[in-house]
């Protein structure tokens, strides 16, 4: 996990940094926003620690450009510890707030409970090409523009999804989606995977479901 700190008060940036390390995170430094800015730019984050009170441009004013441009969860530190301080920092898109003087255990159990929440969040996320489906809430959504699609249609299309640019045998699909309740299963399939086909064009999808004879499907991006 890569770990994004930003604190202009350098002993802070060493000691949680260390410490997080000593954790067995791999951990960048940020001494004030802008910094912090330039390096989202050329690197992934899983995580920022941000902390409010920096020269420039604040943590609050960081976190609102994370929250827009990235998909990061972020802690924030601070030595406020006003309810309209925390307020703040939530409707900026932060996910915790802890006030200094903090104990680095607490924090480390903050950072990895965060991060189990964001991992399970991206695990309901399929996403291939232009096309992205949360497969909790059946969200479904092709080259930013939101559908909505019958629910066996979606079932179908999260599965070869999750399996893209994999040979998936029919009967396989078929027991996952219907069980045994189908009198024509085959048929019943193909009239889906048409309809999904037909949909996914309209839409300018830039996936296909390539048929392989005598065995199943293939999902694949077009070049």
């Amino acid at each position: 996990m890569h770990l994004l700190v930003v604190d202009d008060d350098e002993a802070i940036l060493q000691l949680v940094s260390i410490y997080l390390e000593q954790a067995g995170y791999h951990v960048e430094r940020a001494s004030n926003a802008e910094a912090a800015l330039a390096l989202l730019q050329k690197q992934q984050f899983d995580l920022l620690i941000i902390d409010v009170m920096m020269p420039g441009m604040d943590g609050f004013q960081l976190a609102k450009i994370v929250s827009k441009q990235y998909e990061i969860p972020m802690i924030m530190l601070t030595a406020k510890g006003q309810i309209e301080d925390k307020q703040k920092g939530f409707e900026q898109g932060i996910d915790d707030y802890m006030v200094k003087p903090f104990e680095t255990k607490e924090l480390l159990f903050r950072v990895n409970a965060i991060l189990r929440r964001y991992r399970k969040s991206i695990q309901s996320q399929c996403m291939v090409g232009n096309v992205k489906l949360d497969i909790h809430s059946w969200d479904l959504t092709i080259m930013n523009k939101q559908y909505i699609w019958p629910l066996r249609e979606l079932e179908i299309l999260a599965y070869l999804l999750q399996r893209t640019d994999n040979n998936v045998n029919r009967w396989d699909l078929i027991d996952e989606i219907w069980g045994e309740s189908l009198d024509q299963p085959e048929f019943t399939l193909n009239t889906h995977i048409n309809r999904i086909r037909e949909r996914l064009k309209r839409a300018g999808a830039n996936i296909e479901i390539v048929t392989i004879r005598g065995f199943g499907y293939k999902l694949e991006v077009k070049e």
